[in-house]
Parts: structure tokens; C-alpha cells; sequence
């Protein structure tokens, strides 16, 4: 792109940084700031027109490959293609793919996803219940997260099972500068635990014993632990699934004996609804994930040490969607599956 400058076509300048100006000139400042360039742009120009005239400012060639130009044509069929077909090989499309069928370098692929908002190799995962009863349980379970009865405690359960003691086959590298730190892909076990959890959905401390099974029998075990550690003049409201176990007969008989205590069940389907999830996510993230120890009491160690550590400051999850919310997406997720058939 070239442009004429208003300057007369004779006379010399100063040196770059300096003002300058000519009989019927402006000065190189003046010039670049309202043209909206850098001064050693307009510097450039101006030499040029000094020494070619007019045809100094006409583009010269520039080195490297030449951009190639992608018409309006070309980035739509890029878009269909991503969202309507599947690439020759494999599931999904990559950059390099989409290039190859379309004659373009992949970095120009990625910039058309980029303005359009694709990520082919990004994938959500998802399930709505079919529960009978989804929409009377979400009202039951969300009314006590935003609206939790006076006098009682609610706190929401589940059990973390069948969590492995792992170690690695051999040592890893501590992080340093310009390396990450190193774990062996393979392991050894040492055998599995079961973590059971209620935490507070007003306080987010967290209550919590390692067992080695999670049959009825140790659920109702966790449960007169709960039970023992809360206010006794406060009503007791857990949230839970819909796990055999807990709606066992001798759960149920020990329920009838303890009439301060009321299950609430999320929909099937519906592991969402429940904040411990989270909670066991971050437990995973934060501890689990890189640990590496002997035996099963050096997991359950671990473990206790996160929640006991996590128990001195704890902070609840506070959940902000509302059943109109929830609702409103769930009926147009059902809409959209719908238009698939």
C-alpha cells in the first residue's frame, strides 16, 4: 500500500527523531501522527518519493512465500465441512487434516475456527435423566441448597469408592527450570479403600471416614458416625443417590429409629446435583492424582491429612442456578436429541 505525502518534492530533513519541515511541508511528526504510522514509516515513504517520485510509492515485491488469499467462498466451505462432515480418517478434524482437503496451509484452518468459534478436538460430555420424578426431586434437592429448613443441617453424602494405594515402579524427577517433573506411566497396587463423605452445605467442613468396603453395613456405620457428631437438637437432611445401598431395609429400619434424619435422593442420572462431586473432584485434582504410596494406610493418611488440612478453613460450595434455569436447558437439550431422530 502506498500513499503521496503532502510535502513539496525538493528539499533535505533532519535525521530520524528530529522535527523537521519544509517551505510547504509538515513536519515528519505531525505527518505520522495523523496518518496513524510510526515516523520511520513516513521517513521511509518520504526518501522514496525523494529519490523515484510517484513510482517510489508503488508496493515492491517482499521476500518469503506470498500470502495466499482466502475468499469468502473458501472459509464458508471450511466451516461446513467442520460442522457437517467427518474427515477421510479418524473422527474429528484436525488443522492439518482440513488443510489437506482443502488445499490450505493449517494455520490459515486455524484461524477460520478461531473467527467462528469451532474446536473439533474438544468434546462435552453429558446424560439427562429419564427419572420419572426428575423434575419433583431437582425442586427438593435445589430448595435445600437455596432455601435450607431452620434448625437443621444439611449436608451432602457419597461415597468415593474403590480408590487405589498406587506407587510408582520406579522414582520420579522433581520439577526444576525448563523441566517438568517425572512419574512412570505404569504402577503397583497395594490394594483400594472407600472414602465416605457428608460435607455442610452451610460451613463446607467436611465429615469423613476411609473403610475398606462400601456395602450397607459400613454406609450405615458412617451414618451413626454423622449422626453422633451433629448438634442433637437439629435435624439431620442428607442428599444422596439413588445407590442400592442406601435404601437397603436395614438403612430404612435404622431411618424409622432416627426420625431426625431425612434423606432427599437426586434424579437418577443427576450425579450434578450433588456438591460432594465436587469436592471429591478437587480431593483428585489436588492429592490423589500424583500420589504415590506403599500400602493402603499411607492413602488413608493422605487422605485425612487433605480434609483435616482443608477442615481449618473450610469454604461451602454455593450453588446460584435456579430450577427455572435448569429446567429451561434441560428442555432444550431434550429438543435438540429430539431433532436427531
Amino acid at each position: 500500500m502506498g500513499f503521496e505525502p503532502a510535502r513539496p518534492r525538493s528539499g533535505a530533513w533532519s535525521a530520524p527523531g528530529s522535527s523537521w519541515a519544509r517551505p510547504e511541508g509538515l513536519p515528519g511528526r505531525t505527518l505520522a501522527r495523523e496518518i496513524g504510522v510510526s515516523l520511520p514509516t513516513v521517513q521511509r515513504w518520504l526518501d522514496r518519493y525523494d529519490e523515484e517520485g510517484l513510482a517510489g510509492l508503488e508496493d515492491r515485491s517482499r521476500p518469503g512465500r506470498p500470502r495466499s488469499t482466502i475468499t469468502p467462498e473458501v472459509e464458508a466451505e471450511v466451516v461446513r465441512r467442520t460442522l457437517e462432515e467427518k474427515p477421510p480418517r479418524g473422527t474429528h478434524w484436525s488443522t492439518r487434516l482440513m488443510a489437506e482437503c482443502m488445499g490450505l496451509h493449517h494455520s490459515q484452518v486455524g484461524r477460520i475456527w478461531n473467527a467462528h468459534g469451532l474446536k473439533p478436538h474438544r468434546v462435552r460430555y453429558f446424560k439427562l435423566s429419564t427419572d420419572p420424578r426428575f423434575v419433583e426431586q431437582l425442586r427438593d434437592v435445589v430448595g435445600l441448597y437455596v432455601a435450607p429448613p431452620e434448625r437443621a443441617i444439611v449436608v451432602f453424602f457419597d461415597e468415593k469408592s474403590q480408590i487405589q494405594a498406587l506407587d510408582r515402579t520406579q522414582p520420579g524427577l522433581p520439577l526444576k527450570k525448563g523441566r517438568a517433573g517425572t512419574m512412570t506411566h505404569d504402577y503397583k497396587r497395594h490394594g483400594t479403600t472407600t472414602l465416605f463423605a457428608a460435607l455442610d452445605v452451610a460451613t463446607g467442613e467436611v465429615i469423613h471416614q476411609c473403610l475398606p468396603r462400601h456395602r450397607h453395613q459400613e454406609f450405615l456405620r458412617f451414618l451413626r458416625t454423622v449422626e453422633e457428631r451433629c448438634d442433637p437438637e437439629l435435624d439431620l437432611h442428607f442428599i444422596l443417590d439413588n445407590y442400592a445401598t442406601h435404601k437397603h431395609a436395614r438403612v430404612k429400619d435404622w431411618l424409622d429409629r432416627h426420625p431426625r434424619v431425612h434423606f432427599h435422593f437426586v434424579p437418577t442420572s443427576s450425579s450434578w446435583l450433588n456438591l460432594v462431586e465436587r469436592f471429591f473432584s478437587e480431593l483428585t485434582q489436588r492429592q490423589l492424582k500424583r500420589l504415590a504410596v506403599h500400602s493402603v494406610g499411607q492413602l488413608v493418611h493422605a487422605i485425612t491429612s487433605y480434609i483435616d488440612h482443608r477442615n481449618r478453613a473450610p469454604k461451602p460450595f454455593v450453588w446460584t442456578a435456579t430450577v427455572r434455569d435448569i429446567l429451561a436447558k434441560v428442555n432444550r437439550a431434550n429438543t435438540a436429541l429430539a431433532a436427531l431422530h
